[in-house]
């Protein structure tokens, strides 16, 4: 490899604007929310929300519902409103937090002054006490007030038992950020796969915040052992998945892992890897992967790269 610090390797990624993906934290919209049964009443009455800032899934439960992610806080009343009256539900007694990022948090306010129970990692709970920068937003976000913050933490994993069904949750460790979780309802055959899994486009890699492509790719390969075929996937804010295309994906992932260290060995900045078009042939289902093969490259830098 030739003898480049990371210094220059990553001061040569500003040429690969990371824009597009950016949310504008101030933006404020009535949110079109829609509503998608996932199971039957008598299988649980789990629903999907979207539109919020990210899919939200709601299970009624005889003490109030459960919730997994919360949308933007300038969406959270609509949100809210749309859990009650698909759930029958007074209040969100759980809320899942798959990782800190707003788009995931927005509801946590309204659900802690309500007493609900909030669940996350533990590394999620922290980022949520302070103020934090990313690739995936402007400006900055935090710290939440306290009664805000999660209030049920795993370092691992973790269950619950919610309205007779057995919830799950386990951690994948620096895959979207350093902090991500998954739910799983094994009963359901059905996953809320959190940040690592986009559905609608590429994944954003939060490099600031201890995301990195091997990490995603360990997620991949943690997340392929566990479904089946037909599992369905809750993806971050796209369609819904199966099992299949989490198989598919991690594929993908390992073989571009490989493919990034070609490139170490030809000197490559991150630009050099966005021109090299490793993922080409899949644009027509995930769209332009530039961002994210910048990303991808820069997270890589990060970790092998010495100053």
């Amino acid at each position: 490899m030739n003898p480049l610090s990371r210094r220059r390797f990553l001061g040569a990624a500003s040429a690969v604007a990371f824009a597009p993906l950016r949310l504008a934290l101030g933006a404020s919209t009535a949110p079109a929310i829609t509503v998608t049964s996932l199971t039957p009443q008598d299988r649980g009455g789990l629903v999907l929300l979207q539109g919020a800032g990210c899919n939200v899934v709601a299970l009624p439960g005889p003490d109030g519902a459960l919730m997994i992610d919360g949308g933007l806080a300038a969406n959270s009343k609509a949100l809210l409103k749309h859990v009650a009256d698909v759930t029958g539900a007074r209040r969100v007694n759980t809320l899942f937090n798959t990782h800190w990022h707003p788009e995931q948090t927005g509801s946590n306010e309204a659900v802690g002054k309500d007493k609900g129970l909030i669940v996350s990692h533990e590394v999620t709970r922290l980022y949520e006490g302070r103020k934090a920068t990313s690739v995936c937003f402007e400006g900055s976000y935090g710290p939440l007030p306290p009664v805000a913050r999660a209030t049920r933490t795993t370092r691992t994993s973790g269950a619950l038992e919610f309205a007779g069904l057995h919830v799950a949750y386990d951690y994948l460790p620096a895959a979207h950020t350093d902090g991500d979780l998954f739910v799983h309802f094994p009963e359901l055959n059905l996953l809320v796969a959190g940040g690592p899994v986009a559905g609608a486009r590429w994944p954003v890699i939060d490099i600031h915040n201890g995301g990195w492509l091997g990490g995603l790719v360990r997620g991949y390969e943690k997340l392929a052992d566990l479904v089946k075929p037909d599992t369905r996937i809750v993806t971050t804010d796209g369609p819904l998945w199966s099992g299949a295309d989490i198989v598919r994906l991690r594929d993908i992932y390992q073989k571009l892992f490989k493919q990034m260290f070609v490139f170490f060995n030809k000197g490559y900045g991150p630009s050099d890897a966005v021109t090299a078009q490793p993922l080409k042939d899949l644009e027509a289902g995930l769209g332009d992967p530039a961002e994210f093969i910048a990303g991808a490259y820069r997270s890589l830098l990060q970790a092998y790269v010495p100053d």
